[in-house]
C-alpha cells in the first residue's frame, strides 16, 4: 500500500506494515487516534448534512441543515496537532414542532483544535490514544437556527485499535461539550451540553478502501454541566474511507437514528429523540496533505 504521507517510511516494503494507515479520518464520524508528526500540514473540507425533525401539523414538512468547515492542520512538533477552522451553514427548515421557519445561508464562526496522541498503535502495541480540546465560536443555534453569539469548547478522548493487524481497526471516541451565550435581539441567555460515545469498526475490504459499521449514542442536555436531559438517541450507519492517492483522501459517513426519546412530557411515547437531533446525519470529509 502506498505511503499515506503522513508516516516517516520505516520498512523496505510499504505494501507491509501498519504505519501507512493513518487512523485520524478512518471511521467516519468517529475520529481516530492519529496527530501526524512535526512537520505534516493539511487541508480539509468536512460538511455534515443533518435532516429531519418533528413536524408541527399536517402537510408537508423541511428540516435541511448543511454545516461546512474548511480546515487547515499543521503540526509544531511529533504528536501534536493544531487545526483552524471556518464554518459555513445552509439552512431550510418548514413547518417543524417549536422552530420558525428559515430559508438561508450564513458564515457560521470558526474554531481552534488542538490534539495531542499519547500512544501510537503498531503491531506489536495496537492501541493508539488521544486527547483533543475543540474551542469554538459559533454566530448560530445549532438547532432552532437563530442568531447567536455561542462559545463551546468540546473535550475529546480518542481511542483506536489495530485488531487485526493492517486489516481490521476499531475506533472509539468520548465527547463532553458544553455551550454558553447569548440569543441577538434579547431573550434569555442560552445554556446547553452534549455527551457523545461513538464507537466503529473498519476493514481494509481494498488496497486503499476501508468500509464498517458505526454506532453512536448521544445525550444533550439544558445548563451547561449535563444539568437536565432534553434528547438522547441512537445512530447507526456505514463508514467509507478510501485514499485516492498518497496525499488525498476521502471519508463518507452515514448515521440514522434508530432508537431515542425526548424527555418533554408532553412527547410522552413519540419515537426518537428529535428534539435536539436528527433523523439523519451524512459526513462527507475530503482533505489533502502537504
Amino acid at each position: 500500500m502506498p505511503d499515506s504521507g503522513t508516516r516517516k517510511p520505516e520498512t523496505s516494503d510499504p505494501s507491509k506494515g501498519e504505519k501507512d494507515v493513518d487512523t485520524e479520518h478512518l471511521f467516519g464520524f468517529t475520529e481516530g487516534a492519529d496527530a501526524g508528526e512535526k512537520g505534516e500540514q493539511e487541508a480539509v473540507i468536512d460538511t455534515v448534512t443533518r435532516v429531519g425533525k418533528r413536524k408541527d401539523g399536517p402537510g408537508s414538512s423541511t428540516y435541511r441543515v448543511f454545516d461546512t468547515r474548511l480546515a487547515y492542520q499543521f503540526n509544531p512538533i511529533d504528536k501534536l496537532s493544531i487545526e483552524l477552522s471556518a464554518f459555513g451553514t445552509l439552512r431550510r427548515q418548514r413547518t417543524i414542532l417549536d422552530l420558525d421557519d428559515k430559508s438561508y445561508g450564513t458564515f457560521d464562526g470558526t474554531s481552534l483544535e488542538v490534539k495531542y496522541q499519547f500512544l501510537k498503535g503498531s503491531k506489536e502495541q495496537p492501541l493508539g490514544l488521544a486527547l483533543e480540546v475543540r474551542p469554538r465560536f459559533t454566530r448560530i443555534l445549532p438547532v432552532e437556527g437563530n442568531g447567536a453569539d455561542i462559545f463551546d469548547i468540546e473535550s475529546l478522548l480518542q481511542l483506536d485499535v489495530q485488531v487485526v493487524p493492517d486489516t481490521l481497526w476499531y475506533g472509539s471516541n468520548i465527547s463532553f461539550e458544553p455551550a454558553a451565550g447569548r440569543r441577538r435581539g434579547g431573550g434569555p441567555g442560552y445554556r446547553s451540553s452534549t455527551f457523545l460515545w461513538s464507537n466503529a469498526l473498519v476493514a481494509r475490504i481494498g488496497e486503499n478502501t476501508y468500509l464498517g459499521p458505526e454506532v453512536r449514542y448521544l445525550r444533550g442536555y439544558d445548563g451547561t454541566f449535563l444539568n437536565r436531559l432534553e434528547s438522547e438517541a441512537l445512530t447507526v450507519g456505514p463508514a467509507l474511507h478510501h485514499r485516492f492517492t498518497e496525499k488525498t483522501w476521502v471519508t463518507v459517513a452515514y448515521a440514522g437514528q434508530v432508537w431515542g426519546r425526548d424527555a418533554d412530557p408532553a412527547l410522552a411515547g413519540r419515537a426518537l429523540g428529535l428534539n435536539q437531533f436528527e433523523r439523519h446525519n451524512v459526513r462527507v470529509k475530503f482533505g489533502m496533505e502537504f
